[in-house]
């Protein structure tokens, strides 16, 4: 069964955790993919300097400020989509990126778009991996991922990680005043959770000073 929208309509700090191990569908024409999240990271919107939306809205981050519920799909350095979650009360722009997941459904399918995956734990290791696995793009942003079944993409309520097996720590990849939020939460000892990488100061488009390149 999806989760129901009130299940996002919370602040983002409060979804994040609870996101791990729930059952993320994504519905194809050649037949389902099903990924257990293992990783997310928050992000809390104008308020979130490692935010898309710091800095207010724009054509690109639109659908951050939309309903919670919601895909956030977004193309970064030209080569890969990573895939959010918009939560929190509409106009706020939170929301959690999937970093990580084990795929339980669809595995030969989710090889034909990771042929480089040398093992399984692999093919969803990462956030952009995760996308590519799922043949997401930026034709899904915006999806109602509360819509049901048959939608391009839903979260069943599955099996939330126990409190216990949490944990948490600074974000993937994020510089700046948002560096030390310690907002990345993931199952401990899955094998499946991606390396944890700092920030690396880099000139390319789509970074900009305040450090945000990593999720929403």
């Amino acid at each position: 069964m999806p989760i129901a929208r009130d299940f996002f309509d919370r602040p983002v700090l409060e979804v994040a955790p609870e996101l791990l191990g729930r059952t993320l569908v994504r519905t194809t024409s050649d037949g389902p993919i099903e990924v257990r999240i293992t990783e997310v990271e928050a992000y809390a919107g104008e308020a979130d300097p490692g935010s898309h939306a710091y800095r207010g809205r724009t054509e690109r981050n639109a659908s951050m400020f939309g309903p919670p519920g919601h895909a956030y799909v977004y193309f970064i350095y030209g080569m890969w989509f990573s895939l959010n979650l918009v939560c929190g009360e509409e106009g706020t722009a939170s929301g959690v990126l999937l970093r990580a997941g084990e795929v339980i459904k669809g595995q030969a399918l989710a090889r034909e778009r990771r042929p480089k995956a040398r093992k399984d734990r692999e093919l969803a290791q990462g956030p952009a991996r995760l996308a590519t696995a799922l043949s997401v793009d930026r034709s899904l942003n915006g999806t109602d991922v509360c819509a049901g079944p048959g939608a391009p993409l839903s979260v069943l309520a599955g099996h939330p990680v126990s409190p216990d097996r949490i944990r948490n720590g600074p974000r993937t990849g994020v510089g700046g005043e948002g560096a030390a939020h310690p907002w990345r939460f993931w199952t401990d000892g899955d094998p499946t959770v991606s390396p944890y990488r700092a920030h690396v100061p880099r000139h390319r488009a789509g970074r900009d000073k305040a450090g945000r390149q990593a999720g929403a």
